[in-house]
């Protein structure tokens, strides 16, 4: 089946490029195309996409706001962020709106095509290029959340071993892979993380653990061990 995208972009040259580009690719479909935030929340409605490309600098109503928005109405909805540039602070708040991934428009097609399909079974799609910078500042201000005592007891050993295997970048089959657990065991443990910790997607949960000390090449050389 294919995965449903909407594209949001106020630059007409690159959003036709990027439909083009993206019709190439057998495991998408395009529903729809936006030029801007409230066009988006609109089309969202009226097409129910699986993945919104999201620009975030847009008039009348930008990326982040459209983020928020959607969010709320249809919280099963993957959305990633395209920015030209790995600077861009609002990528932080974005992610607080709810934003599954953060990619760079200069992204290699291909990479753009994994990410897709990587999102929408609950990975994080991030640049290599700005995954490091967004979870070490994302960190920094994420308030609310337990706090590193709090956590050791909400936590199990395994569900830690899973966060740290996280906070490197891994997806669920490499997780199962390395913990010699199957595929369906580490949705298990990811969605009793985020409950537990109260946070809602894989970014906030590998922000979460480099704050609390849980990125770290100890902790991934242990389970490597094993």
């Amino acid at each position: 089946m294919k995965e449903k995208v909407l594209l949001v972009d106020d630059h007409l040259l690159f959003r036709k490029g990027l439909a083009s580009l993206l019709r190439s690719a057998e495991t998408v479909e395009i529903v729809g195309e936006a030029k801007d935030g409230f066009e988006a929340i609109e089309k969202a409605r009226q097409e129910r996409p699986d993945v919104i490309l999201m620009d975030i600098l847009m008039p009348a109503c930008d990326g982040i706001e459209a983020t928020r928005r959607i969010k709320e109405e249809q919280p099963e909805c993957k959305i990633i962020i395209l920015t030209v540039s790995d600077e861009d602070r609002s990528l932080f708040e974005a992610i607080k709106a709810g934003a599954h991934g953060y990619l760079l428009k200069n992204t290699e097609p291909n990479l753009l095509f994994a990410m897709i399909d990587g999102v929408t079974r609950g990975e994080a799609a991030l640049s290599p290029t700005i995954a490091t910078k967004i979870l070490n500042e994302f960190a920094k201000q994420l308030n609310g959340e337990p706090s590193a005592e709090i956590e050791r007891e909400l936590l199990s050993g395994r569900e830690k071993e899973v966060l740290s295997l996280i906070s490197h970048g891994a997806g669920n089959r490499e997780i199962a892979s390395e913990l010699g657990i199957a595929e369906n065991t580490v949705k298990n443990h990811l969605r009793a993380i985020l409950d537990k910790l109260h946070l809602h997607n894989r970014v906030q949960l590998a922000a979460y653990a480099v704050r609390e000390g849980l990125h770290t090449d100890e902790s991934l050389g242990e389970s490597q061990s094993r």
